[in-house]
């Protein structure tokens, strides 16, 4: 063997080490313990490759501009809620109220208000219906900030909408996120400029990332504003339901009317603030209606300094007393959800997790089910719901509180995200929610710890070896 030949194996062992050692040393001390474990793991492994994914994606980092934007917009949400004083909800004393809304205010900036009447819609084609009749009804102004567009049916008959808004003066403006909705973006934003509709895309990527954040950031929330009258906010897109081949979804969406609707309109001029620099003017007058229901937003993602969605669904799982129901399509807990969950079942609280059957997410479904054991065995029930892909995220917690939004229980929503969250006090809306989770558990599986256990072995591998990489998803 030639010296040459020698002399390069030396250099890429140590190089190979000179990796590992450098991981060792800088990962743990900028990522959260459970998700340095796994680019340690990669890194040891696959040391040219982890170190380069580490640095594109191992941390949540967002410009510096973009951290400064989010701040004013805070300080401007908190001071533009003055006017709305009078309507601040004050929660009952003993409850889990009481000590959820001042959290959800500190971490969120939105205080609660009563006044609101909030419609849950369940039924994917009436519930798109509602929103372009919403739109084509809208006198001033029509805001959209989605996740996801396609160009297909759903796309073409929002853009119809839009256009005909437009053309009657009305001012529309569109958010979509780069990413999601990147063939919607496409397709349709030069036809919607030359209508006279604004159209940005949020967390660009190419040149533009570095000005952004981290490339696999994005914006997850859906929320739909028209005029001073009426919102939408939930888990559906704006896309055909089996936008995804063989996995026809089903959503939930909350149709919010009442003081909080000025409180989803600060979330889209926080959002475009962020991607233009422009400021909107927004107005926090908004009439009360009779259905008095109290509401408080939680928007989340990395531009705020806490984890606002995993703090969030942590309180409220430690706050239950009787009855947690949670529904998600993407369960991928941290150590401290797993935690909450387990001291909730066994302290006698009546734990129920809706999940879907199906999941056009392959190695997240893995990991999911690496949890149903331990779930199981300390008394939280597990139901996998059947006839569609269950994509509508919500919580309820005892008698008094429904969390509704674009929240998944994964790492992705709690850390990668920007997510939303509609927190109804309201026992009417709990009532709803009931009747909407005793549909789904109709429809569902339950699981058992014994049924379970019988998976073959090489099932329990797999999904071990998936929950390894929880922190990618």
């Amino acid at each position: 063997m030639s010296w040459d030949l020698l002399s390069t194996g030396a250099l890429l062992l140590a190089l190979d080490w000179a990796i590992r050692l450098a991981a060792l040393v800088w990962i743990p001390a900028r990522t959260s313990p459970a998700a340095a474990r796994s680019w340690l793991l990669l890194v040891f492994f696959l040391p040219l490759l982890g170190l380069p994914l580490y640095l594109l994606f191992g941390h949540p980092w967002l410009s510096r501009e973009r951290i400064r934007r989010q701040a004013l917009a805070s300080q401007a949400i908190r001071e533009g809620q003055a006017p709305q004083a009078a309507l601040r909800w004050t929660p009952p004393t003993g409850g889990a109220e009481y000590e959820m809304a001042p959290l959800v205010e500190r971490l969120g900036d939105f205080m609660p208000v009563r006044g609101n009447t909030i419609a849950l819609l369940d039924d994917y084609d009436a519930s798109l219906r509602t929103l372009l009749d919403d739109i084509d009804g809208a006198r001033e102004r029509v805001h959209l900030l989605y996740y996801l567009m396609f160009d297909d049916a759903v796309g073409e008959a929002v853009v119809g909408a839009l256009e005909r808004a437009a053309g009657r003066g009305v001012c529309c403006r569109l958010l979509l996120d780069a990413v999601g909705a990147k063939r919607g973006f496409r397709r349709y934003a030069r036809r919607l400029r030359a209508a006279g509709v604004e159209v940005h895309d949020m967390l660009p990527g190419g040149l533009r990332w570095r000005r952004s954040g981290r490339m696999d950031l994005r914006n997850h929330r859906k929320i739909a504003v028209i005029d001073d009258d009426v919102a939408h906010v939930g888990s559906q897109n704006l896309a055909e339901a089996e936008f995804v081949r063989g996995f026809p979804n089903r959503e939930l969406v909350a149709r919010v009317r009442g003081p909080a609707v000025a409180h989803l309109e600060a979330v889209f001029a926080s959002d475009w603030y962020l991607e233009t620099g422009e400021i909107l003017a927004v107005s926090s007058t908004r009439p009360t209606h009779s259905d008095d229901a109290a509401a408080q937003l939680l928007p989340s993602g990395p531009a705020y300094p806490f984890a606002n969605a995993r703090d969030t669904v942590n309180a409220l799982i430690h706050l239950a007393r009787h009855r947690l129901v949670l529904t998600t399509p993407y369960f991928v807990p941290d150590d401290a959800i797993m935690a909450a969950l387990r001291i909730a079942a066994l302290s006698g609280v009546e734990v129920q997790l809706i999940l879907s059957a199906s999941n056009n997410q392959r190695l997240t479904a893995w990991a999911q089910h690496s949890w149903y054991e331990e779930l199981l065995a300390c008394g939280v029930k597990v139901a996998l719901y059947r006839p569609h892909f269950l994509h509508a995220k919500h919580m309820s917690v005892d008698d008094g509180i429904v969390l509704i939004g674009s929240i998944n229980l994964d790492f992705r929503s709690f850390a990668l995200n920007a997510e939303i969250g509609l927190l109804c006090y309201d026992r009417d809306a709990v009532a709803r929610m009931r009747g909407i989770e005793a549909e789904y558990l109709r429809d569902s599986e339950q699981l058992s710890l014994e049924q379970w256990r019988r998976r073959p072995g090489w099932k329990r591998s797999l999904e071990g070896i998936a929950r390894l990489a929880d922190s990618f998803m």
